[in-house]
C-alpha cells in the first residue's frame, strides 16, 4: 500500500491544526483503500483556551491546538 501525498499546510507554516487535518486525511484515505476502518474524534478545552483534539483509529493521537490556530 502506498501512502497518499501529504497536502501542503494551509497557513504556510507547521501547526497543530494542520498536523491534525493531515493525520485525519491519512486515516480516512488508508481506511478507504483497505476497505473498512473505524475512527473516533473527540475534543475538549484545556488550559489557556487550547483545544485538545484526540483522534482514535487503532492508536490514539493528541493534538493541542491553540485558539489562534483555529480557522476564522
Amino acid at each position: 500500500m502506498h501512502d497518499a501525498p501529504t497536502p501542503a499546510p494551509v497557513t504556510g507554516h507547521r501547526s497543530q491544526f494542520n498536523d491534525a487535518l493531515r493525520h485525519i486525511e491519512k486515516i480516512v484515505t488508508d481506511g478507504l483503500r483497505h476497505g473498512f476502518f473505524e475512527c473516533a474524534i473527540t475534543c475538549e478545552m484545556t488550559n489557556g483556551g487550547k483545544r485538545q483534539l484526540v483522534v482514535r483509529a487503532g492508536k490514539s493521537h493528541k493534538f493541542n491546538i491553540p485558539e489562534d490556530e483555529l480557522p476564522r
